[in-house]
């Protein structure tokens, strides 16, 4: 027999609950980073969580979701449009999809191709609105994985000023999935040696200030490294329908 669904009410004093034990785990590992809890940002992600849960979640105070898929991205976004949420679409996307995004999204959280950059900078031009961009990069090497190889990013980036609707914020990366959290952490590790070489380097009126790096299962290490974001859900909502090779591409 399936277990009863929890009342709203009920939903509601699990979610702050479990917000409230995510913002005290940021706090811990920036106080052993010798960091501002202020400096890192909590990106919940509500891919597979329901509209109607998520209208819970706002009252929750969860203001920003971030989602992997556009379709469902756009669903939600056109359900919830009585709400000021921000969207971040953190997934990999292709060039015919472009053209939801930019109705709905604030952020674009994995941009690792220059047809994508184009085709984003044209429909924002035309919507006469920039969007903020991190560029996703590959730091497991795992061939399964989107995002560029972090030796390609430096001339990645230095074609990106040719695209002025996108407002160029810091790097993404998804860590290699492991239980060995010395693997784990050199993938972060990796990321914030390429950060501080991007801030020397990169083209004016490019930021790399943002690292979004860290989930569920190594966000607490991802701020030991150097994370201003990080993206965080099943600790918020509890365990999704489907296993995580669904959703992320190279999971076990």
């Amino acid at each position: 027999m399936e277990a009863a669904t929890p009342s709203a009410e009920q939903q509601l004093i699990d979610i702050k609950n479990n917000l409230a034990v995510i913002r005290q785990k940021i706090a811990d590992a920036c106080s052993k980073a010798g960091r501002d809890p202020s400096s890192v940002r909590l990106l919940p992600v509500t891919k597979t969580v329901p509209a109607e849960r998520l209208r819970i979640a706002y009252a929750a105070g969860c203001h920003e979701m971030g989602e992997n898929k556009v379709q469902e991205a756009r669903e939600k976004s056109e359900a919830l449009n009585d709400l000021d949420i921000k969207w971040s679409v953190i997934g990999h996307l292709q060039t015919n999809k472009v053209k939801y995004i930019t109705r709905f999204a604030h952020e674009f959280q994995a941009l690792d191709s220059l047809k994508v950059a184009a085709e984003l900078d044209k429909r924002l031009q035309f919507a006469g609105r920039s969007m903020d961009v991190y560029v996703q990069v590959n730091s497991s090497g795992e061939a399964s994985k989107f995002g560029l190889p972090p030796e390609d990013v430096e001339d990645f980036i230095k074609k990106l000023p040719d695209y002025p609707s996108l407002q160029i914020k810091g790097l993404m990366t998804l860590a290699i999935f492991s239980t060995d959290l010395d693997r784990v952490r050199a993938c972060f590790v990796r990321m914030r040696k390429l950060q501080e070489r991007l801030r020397q380097c990169a083209p004016a009126g490019l930021s790399f200030e943002e690292l979004s790096m860290g989930m569920s299962g190594d966000f607490e290490l991802a701020i030991e490294e150097g994370a201003t974001v990080v993206r965080v859900g099943q600790a918020i909502f509890g365990k999704r329908p489907l296993p995580d090779s669904h959703y992320w591409p190279g999971f076990g």
